[in-house]
């Protein structure tokens, strides 16, 4: 099975090693903290997880998965990434986070930031549109009725089919939105971002599914 780095391993990133461990991969973790932080979370996910620091994450991971806020983007090794499929979780929502100025001086979207300092890597926005708590509850096994589509975008269309098989393994459909650039249709403040909320938005409540045909109305919104 494929081994997973993770840069970033809070809410987001340990309920996404957990999938990512219960489908049989394995993953390798990391934060800004040190792998002595990160002891009890490779406890719980059993012997298929490991501590590292972002750099080793980075050169373990088949693919790599960044979960880190936005603002630190930078610091996302280059390096041992060169060649390799990395997964874009970074959102921009300074109605949320705040503004950040840097990001609000720099011509490049926010969307495009984590790709414009990998230029050698091959990144797929995905799992960028999901509360990490709706993740943890939506996934179900291929062909099931009420089975999740998330969205995914990238330049690299063997990239998004390796993104898209550990979306499978994890129990939810993928669906290509095309180019990296069109993930701005499921980007903060779009219908796709909040299409697993329930109508009131409230992050507290159950997610709801979302099928394929569902998501594509909301992209097309």
């Amino acid at each position: 099975m494929t081994t997973i780095g993770f840069i970033g391993s809070g809410n987001l990133g340990s309920t996404l090693a957990r999938l990512a461990v219960d489908a049989g991969h394995d993953v390798v973790l990391s934060n800004s903290r040190g792998p002595h932080t990160l002891r009890n979370l490779v406890m719980r996910l059993g012997p298929r997880a490991r501590a590292a620091t972002p750099v080793e994450a980075a050169a373990a991971g088949d693919l790599v998965v960044v979960t880190i806020p936005i603002r630190a983007y930078q610091q996302v090794p280059t390096e041992p990434l060169r060649g390799k499929v990395v997964i874009d979780t970074l959102n921009y929502d300074p109605v949320r986070q705040g503004r950040v100025p840097e990001i609000e001086a720099d011509p490049t979207p926010a969307h495009l930031l984590l790709q414009t300092h990998l230029t050698e890597s091959h990144v797929v926005k995905a799992f960028s549109s999901i509360f990490f708590r709706h993740l943890a509850t939506l996934g179900r096994p291929t062909d099931a009725p009420d089975r999740s589509a998330l969205p995914i975008a990238g330049d690299d269309t063997d990239a998004k089919r390796e993104v898209a098989t550990l979306i499978d393994s994890v129990g939810y459909d993928a669906y290509d939105v095309g180019p990296l650039d069109e993930s701005r249709r499921f980007a903060p403040g779009t219908p796709a971002q909040h299409a697993h909320l329930d109508p009131d938005g409230m992050l507290d409540a159950p997610g709801r599914p979302v099928s394929a045909a569902d998501l594509a109305r909301l992209l097309s919104a």
